[in-house]
């Protein structure tokens, strides 16, 4: 009798032992052991030097964190790599820093405008230039013919929208010159945009109502000169009238009359101020050239080119 509870002991002694086994691990295979799926060795370590399984997971949390910044500033040393001109020149919009040559061109001094064009075609935009093409821009020196290299190698190759950008850069390297005016008129024709533009210092204005050709004169929103020339304006309602001062200078217009007065002094127009859409438009020509700008007429793109010497 004493043998048969003796092997009953044992044998639930066995199977105690072996189920706890299985238990143990069980839950390491799935990772919820107390262990959080670490070999033992890693586990007793940690456990000897006194560092709590949280504390484990936070020191993890802040290596990837570290690598994370490690990244960021691999990028940003891309982006200064990138060219010799500054990142900010750009900023990171794609092809829209087409719209920033002129100023990057400007950065560099100990170069021609046309090398410095195509060292960021290659390095900024990934441009592929032919060996032709490259030798064409190296070539250029000055700064607006170099643009407009450019802005028709773009034309050509269908991205007029970029080549608008460009162009437009060319005229502000160069506000007097005006074949710039007369290739960006054409530029415009593909995009199907058409009528009388106003350039004043190389900004196009894009006033209320678009200059007006009528009697050989053009009239222009008076406000687009004013504010471009910085010329005090007074309007006078009871009167009709609008007086432009800028440097010494006063003009004076009254709406539906041929006769101005420049410093007091009577002056007879072609065509008379009016009022369209709300706005008022006066002689182009006569205003500027009176607040000493100069005016010149490209009639190709049908471009009022005004502008300070």
């Amino acid at each position: 009798m004493k043998k048969i509870l003796s092997i009953l002991a044992s044998c639930c002694l066995a199977i105690s032992v072996m189920s706890g086994a299985a238990l143990a691990k069980s839950e390491n295979s799935n990772g919820k052991g107390e262990n959080n799926g670490k070999g033992k060795s890693e586990a007793a370590t940690e456990a000897a030097a006194g560092v709590p399984a949280s504390a484990s997971a936070l020191t993890a949390a802040n290596k990837d964190k570290d690598k994370e910044k490690d990244k960021e500033k691999s990028k940003e040393m891309e982006k200064e790599s990138v060219t010799t001109v500054t990142y900010a020149t750009y900023g990171d919009k794609g092809h829209n820093g087409y719209k920033g040559l002129l100023h990057a061109i400007e950065n560099v001094k100990d170069k021609p405008a046309g090398a410095v064009i195509a060292d960021l075609l290659l390095t900024r935009y990934n441009t592929e230039l032919t060996p032709e093409m490259k030798a064409e821009l190296e070539a250029i020196k000055d700064k607006d013919a170099a643009l407009t290299a450019l802005a028709d190698m773009l034309s050509q190759k269908g991205s007029v929208t970029d080549a608008v950008y460009v162009q437009k850069e060319a005229i502000m390297a160069n506000v007097k010159n005006l074949n710039s005016y007369k290739k960006l008129g054409k530029l415009y024709a593909q995009t199907g945009k058409k009528g009388v533009k106003l350039y004043i210092n190389g900004e196009e204005s894009n006033p209320g109502v678009a200059p007006i050709l009528t009697g050989g004169s053009t009239l222009v929103p008076f406000k687009a000169i004013a504010e471009a020339l910085q010329a005090e304006v007074v309007w006078n309602g009871q009167e009709r009238s609008v007086t432009m001062t800028r440097e010494g200078t006063t003009v004076k217009l009254f709406i539906d009359k041929k006769t101005a007065y420049v410093n007091g002094q009577a002056v007879s127009l072609q065509v008379a101020p009016a009022i369209v859409k709300g706005n008022t438009v006066v002689p182009a020509r006569f205003v500027s050239e009176a607040l000493k700008a100069t005016v010149k007429w490209e009639p190709e793109s049908q471009s009022v080119v005004i502008y300070e010497e």
